[in-house]
């Protein structure tokens, strides 16, 4: 594939609710807020709002959950999609997860040779988790 971007992104949970979680991220010089319901099927309900990267750099260091995400992401072009693919860095180092939002649960797409193994049911992958139990603490 070829990549289109890429950019560092630092992200972290202030809260995770029985409905839902409250996340910051930083990626460059722009920062969001973003309140997400929790998973119900493969659809989520998502509200997202620009803050000020200050603000968004203080909250990660004073109220997020520690360790923060650190991750670089990468847009790549494969056939007709193109995939995110997150580099992880700090406690997550070792990891990389590539991502694909379809238009339909049925679309049809090509699998990338540099993709491995499916986990999007697996809830230990979702940046949540990863913020709780980053993939350093796995057991072999």
């Amino acid at each position: 594939g070829q990549i289109i971007s890429q950019v560092r992104m630092k992200q972290g949970y202030v809260s995770g609710g029985e409905n839902a979680t409250v996340r910051i991220r930083v990626a460059g010089e722009q920062a969001w807020l973003t309140i997400k319901s929790t998973t119900q099927g493969i659809r989520r309900l998502e509200f997202e709002y620009t803050i000020p990267t200050t603000d968004a750099e203080q909250m990660l260091m004073a109220l997020a959950k520690q360790p923060f995400i650190d991750k670089t992401r990468y847009k790549i072009r494969q056939g007709s999609h193109v995939w995110e693919l997150d580099v992880f860095e700090g406690e997550n180092q070792g990891l990389v997860m590539a991502e694909l939002e379809l238009e339909s649960e049925d679309e049809r797409f090509e699998t990338p040779p540099w993709a491995g193994e499916e986990v999007s049911g697996d809830p230990r992958y979702y940046n949540s988790s990863l913020a709780k139990r980053p993939y350093s603490s796995w057991a072999g």
